[in-house]
């Protein structure tokens, strides 16, 4: 199991808030590792920290073997890492079409993959020249996701993106994600939807209090209802 991405005592401060007190955490490569825990445990903080968006206050990250806690976020951007904000967050002024364009890096976005996105999500395909701004709740995630997968990245981050979806588009996510997974992608997702964290996870980190209290295999957590109860305050089947 090659690691891809390790955080090693990572601590991370918003204001006075103490919000991650000693993170030690590995991502392995080309797996979907899920990122639980409790609303309030310090899974959207260490996504952002990850990212550079909040500067970690101590401890080292690292991606491939290179250090990336002091770096700005655009450069650790340009090494591969796409993020997606649980706030969907797009140009609302711009086209889908000029989102797209403005997240393939590498230049025009390849028409092969533009298809196989637009396989996940027809609705893109159908509001190619609308404005981002006038699509609904549901279709801003599905375009959050393609601006981050538009071109392969290096490592993917992403922040419950199933959160108030109805269940047609999580059946999409889930697929979407389950061919990244093939594909060789290495995912870190917080997800609240279990049943998604069941269906695409390979390995599960919990967090709680701003701490990894459990780490192992997807499913191992999927067959021990005590462990859920005890790592997550519920079992997985009565958290839909």
């Amino acid at each position: 199991m090659t690691e891809l991405l390790t955080l090693s005592g990572v601590h991370t401060h918003i204001g006075r808030y103490h919000i991650l007190q000693g993170v030690d955490a590995v991502v392995p490569q080309g797996q979907t590792t899920m990122l639980l825990g409790r609303n309030g445990a310090g899974k959207t903080t260490t996504l952002r920290t990850i990212m550079g968006l909040w500067p970690a206050s101590s401890g080292t990250i690292t991606l491939a073997g290179r250090r990336i806690d002091a770096m700005a976020t655009p450069d650790i951007a340009r090494l591969g890492v796409g993020y997606v904000p649980e706030t969907m967050a797009v140009f609302s002024d711009l086209t889908v079409k000029e989102n797209l364009v403005l997240a393939a890096r590498g230049g025009p976005p390849d028409g092969e993959r533009l298809q196989w996105i637009f396989g996940f999500f027809p609705a893109l395909r159908k509001f190619w020249l609308s404005r981002a701004g006038a699509l609904s709740g549901g279709q801003k995630q599905m375009l959050s996701i393609a601006r981050a997968i538009v071109e392969p990245r290096q490592l993917l981050l992403i922040d419950e993106p199933t959160k108030g979806l109805a269940p047609a588009i999580v059946g999409a996510l889930i697929d979407c994600f389950a061919e990244l997974k093939r594909s060789g992608a290495t995912i870190l997702l917080v997800e609240q939807n279990f049943h998604a964290a069941r269906e695409i996870g390979d390995r599960v980190l919990v967090m709680d209090n701003g701490r990894i209290v459990h780490r192992g295999d997807m499913a191992e957590l999927t067959d021990d209802v005590a462990l859920q109860e005890r790592l997550l305050g519920l079992s997985l089947e009565s958290h839909q």
